[in-house]
């Protein structure tokens, strides 16, 4: 049974994470890639858990980071945009461009894509797909790069490996940093790239201590306690 296998290959690899410890970063990973394997290129992720209110508007945190060796996935973006801006985005690479007939796809349930980049004037019929692109965390937003003018610079950055982070009604946020088959240093330099764009994300209303923890983990695997005072100076 595949239950069984995956409980054996999870047990084995929770001998190697003392639950009562705090890793560095460095140490974390190393463990991380001798964990036994899925049958699948597993995706890491940071989790932080932040003293911030989310139900406070001026306490939401959300941003994006570049990821400097990549996210190890096809990234697919589609692009609201007319004229020149929409050859731009085309000739960048971007996966579908369109305007009207394109919001009316996503009007219709269309969302087979992982970004959306409008232009400031394509926003006005692009709020129109509220209901369809904001349970999804679709929705184009300045505040991560994904409404802009210079449509093929961030088609490139998110095809390239730029990921977005939001805070849930949790206070936590999942950030996605490279796949379990990366060599250490890619997976310790993206991580430090994200950790530093969390801590740079960081309310001006938000007291006392922003951080609470934070954890790394593959798809299949068990979390491991990351120690991350030695970034907080950036903060």
């Amino acid at each position: 049974m595949p239950t069984q296998v995956h409980g054996k290959r999870y047990r084995e690899a929770l001998k190697l994470v003392d639950p009562k410890k705090i890793y560095p970063l460095s140490e974390a990973v190393a463990i991380l890639k001798k964990m036994p394997k899925a049958k699948f290129d597993e995706t890491v992720t940071l989790a932080f858990k932040l003293g911030v209110d989310p139900k406070q508007s001026d306490q939401m945190v959300r941003g994006t980071c570049p990821l400097p060796h990549g996210s190890g996935k096809k990234v697919r973006v589609v692009v609201f945009a007319k004229g020149e801006q929409a050859k731009a985005a085309k000739d960048a690479g971007a996966d579908e461009v369109g305007f009207e007939e394109m919001v009316k796809k996503v009007q219709g349930g269309w969302t087979d894509f992982d970004v959306a980049i409008a232009t400031p004037d394509a926003m006005q019929e692009v709020r129109k797909l509220g209901k369809v692109l904001g349970p999804r965390g679709l929705m184009p937003n300045p505040k991560t790069g994904t409404v802009t003018e210079d449509t093929a610079k961030a088609v490139k950055e998110f095809q390239a490996g730029r990921v977005e982070f939001k805070i849930d009604k949790a206070a936590n946020v999942h950030v996605p940093f490279g796949k379990a088959s990366f060599a250490e240093k890619a997976l310790i330099d993206n991580a430090h790239s994200v950790i530093s764009a969390v801590l740079h994300a960081k309310p001006a209303t938000a007291k006392g201590h922003y951080v609470q923890s934070c954890t790394v983990s593959s798809s299949m695997g068990p979390g491991l306690k990351v120690e991350i005072h030695d970034h907080t100076a950036a903060a």
